[in-house]
């Protein structure tokens, strides 16, 4: 199933039904006055966020996504159906834009997260809400206000625990085998994954993790180079960074600099993430080779860590690195507030105050 990270889509709320003008007449009832029902509201168009999902697949086969409009009002003060909502799925991690502008409406980081895309339009009033004094037989009734209508652009940005950066070629993808049950294309030539892959780390006594395997970055990769600017959001909400270095490459220190100043450019907020250098493919290089490597990048203050994803060397190591960081991670993160509780209890409000109108 291929990969989509990013399309645009129509929304369309449902219009409000018109109010209704009607008078009441039965008998013995000579002068009933006016009851006219009113329209019911329309329905709206609500994006929620859902860790079932991956990938933005769907919207490869549907872009246009309407509400149903609210009915009109009948006679004996009978108001309208409010029309039924559309509800849009997408994965955690989703972040909506307005198509012309830009603008970003939403970043959907949670489970369960909701945005209102498009309201529904409001339901005529009937004719009984214009009766008077003066005006006892009022024949006039308000129309349904249209729903809204726009076009938003979906960008999906993976939430997972490590990411794996590295030239092409590095050996991220056999890394990503050996660490999950994923089961990435291996190839001995560059740019052998196309697309971001995702694997589920098992760790004892603890909660398992999610790795993405980002495709090989190049020089240029930050101004579209390559695959580079398509993918590099893909780690902004990562955790942890492992970046992988071929250990055989005659120019290791070079190679590094490379992927390094491609995530500055990109954004520098990405070298202030807790990292690990990994060095790969010891297997076919000396010992003597991978000492001078590691003393080259520790004098430079970069914490290294051998091991060859062909035969598995050093593998249960770097799950032991990721566990340990994870549980610090946890633990700053359980003394700092949640920022974003109140941001998700002003739009719960928000959205009970909007289907009482």
């Amino acid at each position: 199933m291929a990969f989509i990270d990013e399309a645009n889509f129509f929304v369309k709320a449902g219009d409000g039904g018109n109010g209704c003008v009607s008078f009441r007449r039965e008998k013995y009832v000579p002068r009933g006055g006016p009851n006219g029902g009113d329209g019911g509201r329309g329905g709206s168009v609500i994006i929620e966020c859902s860790t079932r999902l991956q990938s933005l697949i769907d919207f490869r086969y549907r872009s246009h996504f309407k509400a149903k409009r609210g009915t009109h009002g009948m006679g004996k003060d009978m108001h309208g159906r409010k029309g039924n909502d559309c509800l849009m799925t997408v994965p955690v991690g989703s972040i909506i834009k307005d198509s012309e502008t830009g603008e970003v409406l939403a970043d959907l980081c949670n489970a369960g997260d909701r945005f209102v895309a498009a309201r529904g339009g409001k339901g005529g009033l009937g004719n009984r809400h214009f009766a008077s004094g003066t005006n006892r037989t009022p024949r006039i009734a308000t129309k349904g206000t249209e729903g809204e209508e726009r076009w938003l652009r979906i960008e999906l940005k993976l939430l997972a625990d490590v990411g794996l950066v590295g030239l092409p070629n590095a050996g991220k993808s056999t890394l990503l085998s050996r660490l999950s049950a994923a089961n990435p294309k291996v190839a001995s030539y560059p740019f052998t994954t196309l697309e971001p892959q995702l694997g589920v780390l098992h760790l004892q006594h603890k909660e398992s993790c999610i790795i993405a395997d980002i495709p090989g970055l190049i020089e240029g990769a930050h101004e579209g180079v390559g695959l580079g600017s398509t993918f590099l959001r893909h780690i902004e909400r990562t955790r942890i960074l492992l970046h992988i270095l071929d250990a055989s490459s005659e120019q290791a220190m070079d190679d590094f600099l490379v992927v390094e100043k491609e995530l500055q450019s990109y954004k520098e907020e990405l070298l202030l993430k807790t990292r690990l250098l990994v060095l790969n493919k010891i297997d076919i290089v000396s010992p003597e080779t991978v000492q001078q490597l590691r003393t080259e990048f520790s004098e430079l203050g970069i914490e290294t860590l051998p091991i060859a994803g062909l035969t598995g060397e050093g593998i249960d190591s770097i799950k032991l690195w990721i566990a340990d960081v994870l549980e610090q991670l946890e633990d700053l993160n359980s003394v700092q507030p949640d920022t974003n509780a109140e941001d998700r209890q002003q739009l719960a409000v928000s959205e009970n105050s909007n289907e009482g109108e």
